[in-house]
């Protein structure tokens, strides 16, 4: 490491995000730190991630506070070198110049390769022991020749470094080092999608075997300001308080306007008689009290069957801008089912997804289902189990309601949502009498079918809650 200050700047950890929310510190001012050790956890719009440092050396400044939202490309942390003052002023970037950004940016890639530890991040890399060349500039007499080229800023630095001659592929964030390192994939034989061809999170989750489409899945409590004092024009009342749209809440927005707006939905529901489905998980929770499945996993096996018969609703309706300029639109199939089901945790409503359900008995499904809701409330789900899905369950009956007019899960096509279980009269053999009854609703995009495959769908599920035994028998 040089003698001088080193900056880092927040990079991009979701790529393409502009900005992240500054959740907490992990490091001080005055601690020493090493190369990747984690330094801060930020909230993006995707997920929570602690961000490690390229730099070893010693915490000289912080560059911002814990709920404060922070813009990539904008420094994150000021590291000095091992035994230099703090009290000295790091000399300011505009005193410096880059001779030959391209070149230095390539022999930066080339140490830190060599010396660094390897999770070079978008737009940056670790420095285990080498730097950019620089240079100051030179005093020149009237007349001369010589051209300084003029500083960049941080945002300039922060491009430089992502477009590294011969060696485009390899600048990839920690987390895609991380994520591939985990599954056992080669990163020269991963071909990058993004720009210049820079190996992006989506393009390893293709080479393990599954793509993953950009969602919101964590959200951070609410941050409320205090009673402003001011009145409102429109009502005349006082305002009480104001909460910043951001983070998660601020994703999640965005992807049920663009839901309402770009998918003509319909919905269908129908009251299904469950006292059939509920006496026999009673018989199998007697013979085994701890293993017998819960009702979700029966009706997610359901599901999962249902989409087999009436795979339109297993699909994903994209539109493109063809090459004339005009828009082609397709719908997409998919060999398999990733049944993703709505969570409620302490930082919100959040949608994990059983990769691969169909292919999972009742008892799978429930193991599952159990598991990916206890790290999604511990905030450990991963992207790729927050954001995988094909179809949504939604058992909203939990919160103790009957019916939801739910907003479909972009960029899905389909929502069931499963009501309350409750006691409800019910004519069984011409007779009336007592059944614990539920409703089933769902939501679909009229674009990918009509009614009477929604409908049949719906009445697949409908039967297979009233008949379980029958229906199981034949899965």
């Amino acid at each position: 490491m040089s003698a001088e200050m080193q900056v880092f700047l927040l990079p991009d950890l979701g790529e393409g995000l502009t900005e992240a929310e500054l959740v907490n510190w992990l490091v001080a001012v005055g601690d020493e730190i090493r190369v990747d050790q984690p330094i801060a956890e930020v909230e993006t719009a995707k997920s929570m991630v602690e961000v490690p440092s390229p730099y070893a050396g010693i915490v000289a400044e912080l560059h911002g506070e814990a709920g404060q939202t922070l813009d990539v490309g904008k420094p994150l942390i000021s590291v000095a070198p091992v035994g230099a003052s703090l009290a000295a002023e790091p000399k300011p970037v505009e005193e410096e110049v880059f001779v030959a950004p391209e070149a230095a940016a390539a022999e930066t890639y080339r140490t830190e390769e060599k010396a660094g530890s390897g999770n070079v991040l978008i737009g940056y890399g670790t420095s285990g022991g080498g730097e950019a060349r620089r240079t100051r500039p030179r005093k020149v007499s009237a007349g001369s020749a010589v051209a300084v080229t003029p500083a960049p800023d941080f945002a300039e630095l922060s491009l430089s470094r992502t477009r590294i001659p011969g060696k485009l592929s390899a600048v990839i964030s920690p987390l895609v080092r991380k994520m591939a390192r985990d599954h056992g994939v080669s990163l020269d034989a991963v071909p990058g999608s993004g720009e210049s061809g820079l190996i992006l999170r989506r393009d390893i989750e293709a080479a393990i075997g599954g793509a993953v489409r950009e969602t919101a899945p964590v959200e951070l409590p609410d941050v409320v300001q205090p009673a402003t004092g001011i009145h409102d024009a429109r009502t005349g009342l006082t305002v009480a308080s104001r909460t910043p749209v951001r983070g998660i809440r601020k994703a999640v927005a965005a992807n049920m306007t663009r839901s309402r707006s770009e998918i003509p939905e319909a919905t269908v529901w129908v009251d299904v008689d469950a006292t059939a489905l509920l006496e026999m998980r009673a018989e199998l929770k007697k013979r085994d009290p701890h293993g017998a499945p819960g009702l979700l996993a029966f009706i997610a096996r359901f599901v999962t069957a249902g989409l087999k018969k009436f795979p339109e609703l297993n699909t994903r309706f994209v539109t493109d801008e063809d090459t004339a300029g005009g828009e082609t639109q397709e719908i997409i199939a998919f060999n398999g089912i990733n049944l993703g089901f709505a969570a409620q945790t302490d930082r919100g409503l959040v949608v994990p997804s059983v990769r691969n359900a169909h292919l999972l008995n009742a008892r799978e499904l429930d193991a599952e289902i159990r598991r990916l809701t206890a790290v999604a409330r511990d905030g450990k789900a991963t992207p790729t189990e927050l954001a995988s899905g094909t179809f949504t369950l939604n058992n909203y009956g939990v919160f103790g309601v009957d019916g939801s007019a739910a907003i479909i899960n972009y960029p899905e096509v389909a929502m069931l949502g499963v009501g309350r279980i409750i006691d409800k009269p019910w004519v069984v053999d011409g007779q009336l009498a007592v059944r614990k009854v539920t409703e089933l609703t769902l939501a679909f995009d009229h674009r990918v079918c009509d009614g009477e495959t929604a409908a049949g769908f719906l009445r697949y599920v409908a039967d297979a809650i009233e008949n379980p035994g029958t229906v199981l028998a034949d899965l």
